[in-house]
């Protein structure tokens, strides 16, 4: 658990998946979208991979994993494009750019291929969840400093009757554009990985 969420976050620590954590992070509902769907395809693969460990050849466990996981985004993709279509269309190339993403076949090679299902799945769990986390953060960090809303068009996620969960910290005639933009995502992920080092050294300490 330990490692999932604070020693060795798969965003923070091991910065894997940087191309989705800094593309769809300009709110948190995309955040939150992504840090799901990414978060069920981990369990999933790795209860999977898990299972079938001992009837995978050696040589071809790679091809055979990357499957797998192409499998599980794919059926992501249809359940998102049939029941959260907008969130769907926000989110873009994204979705299936989670096949390729490092910390599933990373957790796939290096843990689940190794572990039992129950032990796997909860891996996928706690990376998964770590993850999400990440991306909750930097998302609501960039939200706030662009637009000084919180959970804006969470309705393309829950349904028309959760414009309600929109807050709106702030009025502001312009938007901090360099927050709603990559290199803004760049700056302020930076800042939290120094908060996360800095935390380290004092419990160190």
């Amino acid at each position: 658990m330990l490692q999932g969420l604070w020693k060795n976050n798969p965003g923070i620590v091991q910065l894997l998946g940087l191309c989705p954590l800094l593309a769809v992070t300009n709110t948190v509902t995309n955040a939150l979208g992504l840090g799901l769907a990414s978060m069920f395809v981990l369990i999933a693969s790795n209860s999977l991979i898990s299972l079938i460990r001992h009837h995978v050849p050696q040589a071809i466990r790679i091809p055979i994993f990357v499957m797998i996981i192409a499998s599980l985004v794919s059926c992501i993709q249809l359940l998102m494009n049939a029941f959260t279509y907008e969130l769907y269309l926000s989110l873009g190339i994204f979705i299936p750019l989670i096949v390729t993403n490092c910390i599933i076949i990373g957790r796939a090679e290096a843990f689940a291929s190794k572990n039992n299902i129950k032990h796997s799945a909860f891996d996928g769990l706690m990376m998964g969840l770590g993850f999400c986390i990440v991306l909750i953060i930097l998302g609501a960090s960039r939200e706030i400093l662009a637009q000084g809303t919180l959970f804006s068009g969470i309705e393309t996620m829950l349904g028309d009757g959760a414009k309600v969960l929109t807050i709106t910290l702030y009025q502001a005639d312009t938007s901090f554009l360099l927050a709603a933009l990559p290199p803004g995502a760049f700056i302020i992920m930076g800042l939290i990985i120094a908060i996360k080092n800095f935390a380290d050294q004092r419990i160190k300490k």
